[in-house]
Formats: C-alpha cells, structure tokens, sequence
C-alpha cells in the first residue's frame, strides 16, 4: 500500500468507506470482519463512517467490534456529525466513543454541509464544540465534508483553518460537475482532501456497453473501476481516496491497485474522456445509492430504486415497465408520493426526485 504524508502521520492511498457496513453481531459480522482482517493485514488502516450510517449506527458498532482487538495506535477512524442528529453535541459525541470504543476519533467532520443546510452548521455552534474537543485531544484533526456549490464552499473554507476536506471527487463530475473547482479551490488553500464518491457510489463501475468496449480494448487487463480509480490517484491534492468497496474480491482489486505507482496517461485520460462522454448520453440520472432520501420519506419508498428503473426506462423503453414498478421492493410505490419535497432537501447530488415520480406516474 503506498502511504501519503499528512501533518505527523502517514496516511494510506485508499480507505476504506464502511457506510454499507451493516452486518448483523447474530453472525459475527462474519463479512465485514473478513474485510478488515485483510484491510489491516495489508495496510489499509483508515476507515471511515458516520453517527448515522446504517440502523442505530449500526456502521460505528461494527466498526467498533472488529477494530476492537487491534492496537487503537495501528488503525485511523474516520467519523462524522449531521445536522439532521440535533443539538445535543455532547451525547451524539459520546455514543460515537461507545460505539467505536475508544477514547478518541481521530478524523473527525461535519457531514454533508450543503447549499441548504450551511448555515445550520454556523449557527448551531457544532464546529465550535468540535473545534473545542480537538483542543482537548478527543479529536485529532477537525474537518468537514461538502456537497455544496462553489460560493458555499467558499464560505465555509473561510470560517476557520480546517486540517482536511471531504468532496465527491471522480473523472464523471470533474468533467461535468463542480469537482475541478471544488478540488483546485481546497488546493489553492493547501487543504488537503480525503475523496468520496471516486465510482460515484459504484455507478462508474459499469459502464454502457459501447462505453466499456473503448477501455477494454485498449486495456483488457483492467477493469472500469480501475480507470475512474488510476485517475483520482494521480491528482497531488488527493490525500486518501475512499471505497465503499462491497467484497473481499473489490478490496483485494483495489489493494493491488493501490499499492503500485501506475496512473493513467495522457493518452488514456483522453479515452476516458470519450467513454464518460457515452456513457452521459445513455444515462440520464447519476444516484450514488446513498439512501439519504429514504430516511425521511413519509411514504417510504425506495427512491433509489426507483431511479434505476427509471434509468433503465429512459436506455432501454422496455415494454414491461409498468409491472416492474408494481413489483419493486418498496413499501412505498411511486403513487404514494404526495409531493412533501423532503427526498430533494436530503439528496446531495440535488437529484430533482419529485420530477422524476411525476414522469413516471403517467406512464
């Protein structure tokens, strides 16, 4: 694994992402304690989650189990605050402790600051509790993750001196998104950044066929994953590159990957440039899966589910689109929907999710 320097320490290249960490303790977390066993054995030490990644924190309870037996100096937690958990800094803080146990996080953010939850996080005097715990050594260093737009993101780099930023930062938004300026608006404040969201949620694992077929063929020995992957790596502002990576197979691909010092080349950039030009043409909505938008739907439907057949709609016009709405696994269908908006205020890709359900309740 090859390391990066950060302050004092060294930081490997990749993390890993634990939000879909969610195995259950009946089973001893049999899967995800494989994954660690082997991300630690092969220096992948820094992993990251939330308070409110999996049910009743189930991600930091896991994390905190199978971490449990390493040395706590041999490994670097990652873990965040939300707005949407309230006010009451100090108990949110502690059961973080309890879940991870251990006696302090070592990175530690505020979540998801967004165009519309920002001043929120100013106001509520989050950043200067937490500022206050780094003064403490319960945090070691004190940062945030963003899915705002440049001015806001401006404005927040602004407010005090940070030690680290999150963005979803992968070659898709760069080209047509805003992380070419979120990235080179944190370099220009020598921040460094932790990157999330590098397969868009494993959406730029697959490819469209015509997509696929202009990587493969001129690197049969790599995978899609890898190209996305090759790209980020090289970037100087990049500290370490978050996976959520789903299997011992993903997690000894990116290890491999991870561990050498190959990036792609001019050349390649370019062919990957035309196949993400493709693959937008094809594609008409990029949901990472996050499930943001699911917690508080009052109707409880599965929006991201919804939004991959809506996909699939929109590519393939299949005859039988109807009946697979009828038959996806949500409580909610798509008829439920009675407009609140809350979906469009939880969703960090700003997905126009409502739109979306009113299309498709015509069909």
């Amino acid at each position: 694994m090859k390391y990066k320097p950060f302050h004092e320490i060294n930081l490997p290249a990749l993390g890993m992402g634990a939000m879909r960490f969610d195995g259950s303790p009946d089973d001893d977390y049999a899967k995800d304690r494989k994954m660690i066993d082997y991300a630690m054995s092969h220096g992948i030490n820094y992993f990251d989650t939330a308070y409110a990644y999996g049910k009743d924190g189930a991600s930091e309870k896991c994390l905190g189990e199978l971490l449990n037996k390493y040395p706590r100096e041999s490994y670097y937690l990652s873990t965040k605050y939300t707005i949407y958990s309230g006010d009451d800094f100090k108990s949110i803080f502690e059961e973080q402790l309890s879940r991870l146990k251990t006696g302090y996080i070592d990175f530690y953010m505020i979540h998801g600051v967004t165009d519309d939850t920002y001043q929120q996080y100013i106001s509520n005097g989050c950043i200067e509790y937490f500022a206050g715990l780094k003064q403490k050594g319960l945090i070691k260093y004190f940062g945030f993750s963003s899915h705002a737009g440049i001015d806001t993101l401006e404005n927040l780099i602004n407010r005090r001196s940070w030690d680290f930023a999150m963005i979803q930062l992968n070659y898709y938004d760069w080209l047509y998104g805003l992380a070419k300026q979120e990235y080179e608006l944190l370099k220009k404040r020598n921040i460094p950044i932790m990157v999330m969201e590098p397969l868009r949620g494993g959406r730029l694992a697959s490819l469209s066929p015509e997509s696929e077929f202009l990587l493969k063929d001129a690197r049969p020995d790599m995978t899609v994953a890898s190209w996305f992957l090759q790209w980020v790596k090289r970037l100087p502002g990049v500290q370490t590159i978050l996976s959520g990576m789903k299997t011992l197979e993903h997690l000894k691909e990116n290890n491999i990957l991870f561990s050498c010092g190959e990036s792609l080349n001019e050349k390649e950039e370019n062919l990957l440039f035309k196949a993400c030009e493709l693959f937008r043409k094809e594609v008409s909505v990029l949901c990472t899966s996050c499930m943001y938008c699911i917690n508080d739907c009052p109707a409880e439907i599965n929006i991201p589910k919804i939004i991959e057949l809506y996909n699939y709609y929109k590519t393939d016009k299949p005859w039988d689109i109807k009946s697979k709405f009828e038959n996806l696994d949500s409580k909610g269908k798509i008829s439920d929907c009675a407009g609140c908006g809350i979906c469009l205020s939880r969703c960090p890709q700003k997905i126009n999710i409502m739109d979306i359900i009113k299309e498709l309740n015509v069909l």
